[in-house]
């Protein structure tokens, strides 16, 4: 298990290193995911905050199945397992995203149409657990959140990254912005 008292990027990156041949059933790793995710974001102008949570957005999935001691209660869903575990580390900007990346599926399938068609297979049975559309009054209560457009852009994004093999830059691209995104560098500058 990586030390968690280690610098907080290396045990980011060494968790994420780790996936790196953990295939799912459409064919792609987890660290795949996560660096398509990032690239999107980087490629669309986010700013470096979300850039990282879109990088780590599923990383409480990683934590409940690898690393049950970072993980905390194991049955809260990975967005919950997530944010709690990077908040460790990062402020609202990063954590809130990750928070609310499962919320805003939900909000995108019951509010875009055609958006449930784009869902891969996996995200499609996900949804059943999470709890399929939000009603009306759950998308109101959704959209009023602070960090809820960056979730919407998040979820956008990881919808578009679960291609097996896709070329993306590497964890080492995005150390700058994981570092600057710390929550003791309230500013970030790397992509901002």
């Amino acid at each position: 298990m990586p030390n968690e008292q280690e610098n907080p990027v290396n045990l980011l990156i060494s968790i994420m290193e780790g996936q790196a041949n953990e295939k799912n059933s459409e064919g792609y790793s987890r660290l795949e995911h996560g660096l398509q995710c990032a690239a999107n974001a980087e490629r669309d102008g986010a700013s470096a905050f979300l850039i990282v949570a879109a990088l780590l957005h599923d990383i409480g999935s990683i934590l409940r199945a690898d690393y049950p001691e970072l993980a905390g209660v194991p049955d809260r869903g990975h967005e919950d397992i997530g944010a709690e575990a990077l908040s460790r580390w990062f402020g609202p900007e990063v954590t809130e995203p990750v928070a609310l990346h499962v919320m805003a599926k939900r909000h995108l399938v019951a509010a875009e149409a055609g958006y449930g068609r784009k869902l891969s297979p996996i995200s499609v049975a996900s949804l059943k657990i999470q709890g399929l559309p939000l009603t009306p009054s759950e998308s109101e209560a959704f959209l009023s959140k602070d960090f809820a457009q960056d979730a919407l852009a998040l979820r956008h994004w990881d919808e578009d990254a679960k291609t097996p093999g896709a070329t993306t830059p590497n964890l080492e691209h995005f150390r700058a912005m994981l570092e600057a995104s710390l929550r003791v560098n309230s500013s970030p500058s790397v992509g901002a």
